[in-house]
């Protein structure tokens, strides 16, 4: 009996008694490497789906602003005004740019004159009075075709004479003299409804060489 109390006593006070704990540190992460801190700081900053979307619509808009912005000035390089006009009629145009009138030029531009005018592609192009005061059906491309000078009229010898390398033309633009391997362009004239002087590519054949056209 008295073992059976003293066992008794004995659980009731080991039940009362105070449990030590040991503390236990926490456990210490590896710190990241160079690498994990990168994809770690990818993670955070990856957009959404709708948000990459909006993002690749804006750069493609503004990289489309740009070239267009780059791509007008590169396009009017090789392609000037004067450019225009190589396939239909063009209005002679005076040096200081106004269209040329049949009247307004034989007004001042007496028989046998040869002057300078601006016809397609916005070549120099000879516009020619005949004798009988009339304008010559054809202009004619001043720029020699050699290396492209503008060959000017010489009166006195009544011949196109290039100061460059010395090639020569008769009155009708055709080769006389080299290094020039080519007659002068031809052009057609006409006259419009208000009396304009109009250029228009001369697609037929040669009538001083009898060959086709070299300028087409």
């Amino acid at each position: 009996m008295k073992l059976a109390l003293l066992t008794l006593l004995f659980t009731a006070v080991s039940a009362f008694q105070p449990r030590s704990y040991v503390s236990r540190a926490p456990l210490a992460t590896a710190p990241k490497t160079g690498t994990a801190l990168r994809d770690a700081a990818a993670d955070a900053f990856v957009p959404d789906m709708e948000r990459r979307n909006i993002m690749n619509l804006i750069l493609v808009s503004s990289a489309g602003a740009t070239i267009a912005g780059l791509g007008g000035p590169f396009v009017a390089f090789f392609y000037p005004p004067g450019a225009g006009g190589g396939g239909g009629g063009v209005a002679a145009k005076d040096a200081l740019g106004n269209d040329v009138t049949k009247a307004g030029w034989l007004a001042t531009h007496q028989p046998g004159d040869h002057s300078l005018t601006q016809g397609l592609k916005g070549d120099a192009t000879y516009l020619i009075v005949k004798e009988d005061k009339s304008i010559e059906e054809y202009g004619l491309n001043a720029v020699c075709t050699h290396l492209g000078c503008v060959v000017p009229w010489v009166a006195s010898a009544n011949k196109f004479m290039c100061p460059c390398h010395g090639s020569q033309y008769d009155f009708t633009g055709k080769v006389v003299r080299g290094p020039a391997p080519l007659s002068l362009a031809l052009a057609h004239v006409s006259f419009s409804d208000t009396d304009v002087i109009t250029y228009t590519p001369w697609t037929e054949t040669d009538f001083r060489t009898d060959l086709k056209p070299w300028w087409i």
